[in-house]
């Protein structure tokens, strides 16, 4: 670290794709360029997969990072060949969907990104994934196409055919890029028109007076068009690698234009140019002519001729048909050193990858891609840092406002410099693993001054023992060497390290420098009341190089280095950013207002997959629990993607991403964080519950009035009410829960514009499983969006959004409360939030029914977030309240004998029930939770995969087949509830041909009435009367109010006409 002269040497980079497009492969190569590895290993060891179950399944679960030396010779000033040094930080992540929140938080610490995609596989769902996270966080992306080897020996396609599918392949990823760029294109043009009617509004404002004209000048500051070009892969651009991982070789369009340009006798400039596309070599002529020009003559590209078929010849001559003298010929030809003992090996996989490390290394080529196409750390900050510190911003670039961004954007590290890291994951290793527990390996040197001194022990022994009779039961050489005593327990013990990027400044170990918590509100001063408790100061105890697996101790890092720190435990949660004026940290005695200007918060990581499988965990021995508790907290603070927490009901429950992840997580609490045996629940699957309108409804529960009109009333008659359930059309229900979050803040906003301190709310803990969505509007346009929607729908919708008085559950989803109470509604949500402190007294209200609104309202959130059919919380349905009537003589009377508490939980209670009975009365659905799922099947185990499917109740949306390929693309929906094994399953129905991708994608109506029974004559023809066919939504709701402990109805006699005994 200390020979890294600049931050201009540094790139940081990390692997994105699909599962098994072959990343850690890809690492492999360079751990081997530098000698960590051997090259026989390469492709074989997988060096990052360092977990046991990593090795065990073939995938990677964790990120991992490695920083890596290379010496590249450049073309100095004078023109000779100059050695210059570059440090790669790379990082390697996994492609599996369970754990693509491991991919966000890499991505957020690198400049540029390897998207690696497998040649045959193409482009699939995680591709597209990664794609998009790499957009979002502004990386450089190089295109690597991986696993070119199976279009020769598998699909055993000849090179034009080869040529044609990489050219469609190279598309598809553009067209991915394409699309982004549009959307992200129409997001500006709206924001820029919001933008630019608010500055015409302010300036009539200002000129009323004055004529039009003046108005007019600004409309002339065009939309400002950006340029796409830059973000597409083009081979001749050199940000397209084609490769094989396995066999150990890379190249670009370049390397090739390099061999042959001095041949054909044409620039390597131009050479590169036309070396991939549809160009042709005129053999008449030797000129390069395209494809106007050919007249009809059948010519293949350049890259066929002159790539292709070189790569094509070497494969022929070593795998599929081994001929001795053609692989001599080659070599020979490609001035090649392989020692003819290795030339007659029968190993005909490492006789491929010596030809091509000597010829096309990958190492080489990736290292070279990085250096040419990926910024860095100074040129990259000053495009990604203003995106992460103004989130909404769309220029490019921006000028620093103050000394802070300055260092950052130029990423300085004097002494001076402001010091700014974000850490963006925890992760824990064994205490035993960190370099200051390891036992040093001894030189020469001190072996033989320790024999020397045994030696010495050994005769002092002996001639005390000559002199004494008394027999020594110990030997005087262990007490001479003190090993350093640890507690067996201690090494065991499991560290938290953070995994941080330094953007500038200098950090050292032994100084203290603030850590900045995500919920840092930088507009506030630090000492502010909602802001101290998310500023804390933290002693840098220690400071590790990762490489792999092995952490290497350093003194101090400078920035545009990724590093791995101690001393974050029990201050940082999961991410945070770390800050201090200048190197030496911040002193004894901090004063964060006066270094105010150093402190800046970059944010949290976005999750990019909520966490859907909930289980209830307890240790098999009951007096373990302390050890589950611990584990657990260790355990959610070192794996980004789970949520840890206990229900109401006292359950220990975690929340994890998938099965897979579900796996890892038991097993890392079984053997590492907690120690202890553990018993799992099955898997607590979400719910919705809603109702609609079906044909056949029973008759409504209030007679002569209109379905879903319940009323009720408190203890002792004191106040009645009328609720009216009815469904949410889907226009209204679809806005709402897009624009949660939007409300969401807008609610957050009004709590500290009235100066409550706002709590640290728990994430809406026990309604987890809402798709993140993208919110529509903004919180200025979010009531007049959602008023247009209510006007659109029509009828007795028309004018709800003035009514609404609250969103439900948890005040923010998808139920209404609307107040229908004549003459004109009293509470509404939108008044009350628009209303400011000063004309809050002026509201001419009942008082009395006012102070009972609050306690209809809680009425109304606890039958949404428990709803009738099992507990679940409630979508899709609208509650008016159409009368409350007080008694106020019975309400006095209450009054006198202090009985208000009785009345006030009965009203709650009677509201509730109102709210539940309300949705009964239509026909009530469950909601099922579902996951998109993606398989990549061939044709012969097709009908297999469509036979687990549809046995789980799936559905199949899609299939297309893969031009040029064997393979289907298959996707179809299933419920989570019934996708348990499901990967297991279609893998061992295949033989391991099939795996799925399950991505959760949101809730989907079960249409059918959990409460339904055969009536008419055809149905009790058709079903008997006992209905011989289950009730599937009745088989889902009786399962989660059994787990629940609620009553279920169930016959304990099934068949009561046969006598059965139990001896046959």
């Amino acid at each position: 670290m200390d020979t890294i002269p600049d931050a201009a040497n540094v790139r940081i980079i990390t692997t994105l794709g699909h599962v098994d497009h072959g990343k850690t492969t890809l690492m492999d190569a360079l751990l081997a360029a530098n000698n960590i590895i051997s090259p026989r290993m390469a492709g074989k060891m997988r060096y990052l997969d360092s977990r046991e179950d990593e090795q065990e399944r073939g995938i990677t679960m964790e990120s991992s990072a490695v920083s890596l030396k290379f010496q590249v010779m450049e073309r100095g000033e004078d023109g000779g060949r100059v050695p210059r040094t570059y440090v790669v930080n790379m990082i390697d992540t996994p492609g599996h969907v369970d754990f693509s929140s491991e991919v966000s938080t890499a991505s957020r610490l690198c400049d540029g990104a390897l998207v690696l995609v497998d040649v045959v596989e193409g482009v699939c769902t995680q591709t597209i994934a990664v794609l998009r996270q790499a957009w979002q966080d502004r990386l450089r992306p190089v295109l690597v196409i991986n696993k070119m080897d199976r279009l020769i020996t598998e699909l055993k396609l000849a090179p034009v055919e080869a040529y044609h599918h990489l050219a469609r392949l190279i598309e598809q990823v553009n067209a991915v890029m394409g699309n982004f760029f549009a959307s992200e294109r129409m997001e500006d043009d709206l924001r820029w028109r919001e933008e630019r009617e608010r500055r015409l509004a302010s300036k009539k404002e200002a000129h009323a007076d004055e004529t039009d004209a003046s108005v007019n000048v600004n409309e002339s500051d065009e939309f400002q068009e950006k340029d796409d070009e830059d973000i597409y892969f083009a081979p001749e651009k050199g940000n397209v690698i084609f490769a094989s991982a396995i066999d150990g070789w890379g190249f670009r369009v370049g390397k090739f234009a390099q061999l042959y340009a001095q041949k054909l006798g044409i620039k390597e400039a131009n050479l590169r140019r036309v070396l991939w596309g549809d160009f042709f070599l005129d053999p008449k002529t030797k000129k390069v002519i395209s494809y106007k020009h050919l007249r009809g003559r059948a010519l293949k590209p350049l890259f066929v001729q002159f790539v292709l078929e070189n790569l094509w010849a070497v494969y022929d001559g070593v795998v599929l048909n081994p001929n001795p003298d053609k692989v001599t010929k080659i070599v020979g030809a490609l001035d090649l050193k392989i020692p003819p003992r290795d030339l007659r090996s029968k190993d005909t996989r490492h006789l491929l990858s010596l030809i091509f490390t000597q010829w096309l290394s990958l190492s080489t080529c990736i290292i070279q891609t990085a250096i040419d196409i990926v910024p860095a750390p100074p040129i990259a900050q000053a495009i990604r840092i203003p995106k992460m510190l103004y989130p909404d911003l769309y220029e490019t670039t921006l000028e620093p406002k103050n000394k802070l961004e300055e260092d950052l954007y130029a990423s300085k590290f004097g002494p001076k410099a402001c010091v700014a890291a974000y850490v963006s994951k925890m992760f824990a290793v064994s205490a035993k693993d960190l370099p200051e527990n390891k036992k040093k390996a001894l030189t020469a040197e001190e072996m033989r001054t320790r024999a020397r001194d045994a030696r010495a022990a050994r005769e002092e022994e002996a001639a005390a023992n000559s002199q004494t009779e008394t027999p020594t039961v110990e030997s005087t050489p262990e007490v001479k060497q003190p090993e350093p005593k640890e507690d067996p327990k201690d090494n065991d013990l499991e560290v938290v390290l953070g995994f941080a990027r330094l953007y500038s400044g200098t950090i050292r170990v032994g100084t203290s420098i603030y850590a900045v918590l995500p919920k840092y509100n930088t507009n506030l001063e630090p000492t502010h009341p909602s802001n101290s408790k998310y500023l804390l100061t933290a002693n840098v105890e220690g400071l590790y190089v990762m490489m792999g697996r092995e952490l290497v101790p350093v003194t101090h890092v400078r920035a545009g280095n990724i590093f791995a720190i101690k001393g974050l435990e029990s201050k940082v949660w999961r991410s945070a950013t770390l800050c201090g004026p200048e190197e030496l940290g911040i002193g004894e005695d901090p004063n964060p207002t006066e270094e105010k200007d150093c402190l800046i918060n970059l944010g949290a990581v976005n999750r990019a997959a909520a966490p859907i499988v909930r289980v209830a965990l307890e240790p098999v021995r009951p007096a373990d629990m302390p050890k589950l508790v611990n584990g657990l907290k260790l355990l959610s603070q070192s794996d980004p993607c789970v949520e840890t927490f206990q229900q109401q009901t006292g359950e220990h429950v975690i929340l994890t991403a998938g099965e897979l992840h579900l796996e890892r997580c038991l097993k890392d609490l079984r053997e590492r964080f907690a120690r202890v045996e553990i018993q799992a629940s099955k898997p607590i699957v979400p719910f919705r519950e809603t109702a609609v309108k079906a044909p056949d409804m029973a008759p409504t529960k209030t007679p002569n009035a209109t379905r879903g009109t319940i009323r009720g009333s408190s203890a002792h008659q004191v106040i009645t009410f009328t609720i009216r359930a009815c469904p949410i059309p889907s226009p209204i229900l679809e806005f709402m829960l897009e624009n949660v979050e939007i409300l969401k803040t807008i609610l957050h906003d009004r709590k500290v514009q009235q100066g409550h301190l706002v709590e640290e709310e728990d994430q809406s803990v026990d309604i987890q499983g809402d798709v993140i969505r993208k919110p529509t509007v903004g919180p200025d346009q979010f009531w007049d969006a959602f008023a247009k929607i209510c006007t659109d729908a029509g009828g007795e919708w028309d004018g709800v959004a003035d009514k609404t008085w609250a969103f439900g559950p948890q005040k923010a989803g998808g139920c209404l409360l609307v107040d229908g109470r004549k003459p004109k509604a009293f509470a509404s949500l939108r008044r009350r939030l628009e209303r400011t402190k000063a004309d809050e007294g002026n509201v001419e209200i009942d008082k009395v029914i006012r102070d009972f609104d609050n306690h209809i309202e809680t009425g109304f959130q606890l039958a949404t977030f428990q709803g009738p059919l099992c507990a679940e919380p409630v979508e899709g349905m609208a509650y008016f309240v159409e009368q409350v009537e007080i008694d106020k003589e019975g309400l006095g009377k209450e009054l006198e004998q202090n009985r208000m508490s009785q009345i006030t939980g009965s009203l709650i209670s009677a509201v509730r029930d109102a709210c539940r009975n309300g949705l009964l009365d239509w026909s009530p659905r469950l909601l099922l939770a579902m996951y998109s799922c993606e398989i990549q099947a061939s044709t012969d185990v097709l009908g297999k995969v469509y036979g687990v499917v549809a046995k789980r109740r799936g559905r199949i949306v899609a299939e297309e087949m893969r031009e040029g390929t064997s393979f289907f693309n298959v996707s179809a929906l299933l419920p989570v509830v019934e996708s348990f094994g499901f990967a297991d399953d279609i893998r061992t129905r295949t033989s391991g041909a099939a795996s799925p991708q399950l991505i959760f994608s949101g809730y989907e109506l079960l249409d059918q009435d959990p409460f339904w029974v055969p009536t008419t004559e055809e149905e009790l023809e058709d079903l008997g009367e006992k209905a011989d066919r289950s009730n599937i939504a009745k088989g889902y709701m009786d399962s989660v109010r059994d787990r629940k402990g609620m009553f279920v109805d169930r016959k304990i006699v099934e068949f009561a006409e046969k006598q059965r005994t139990l001896k046959r």
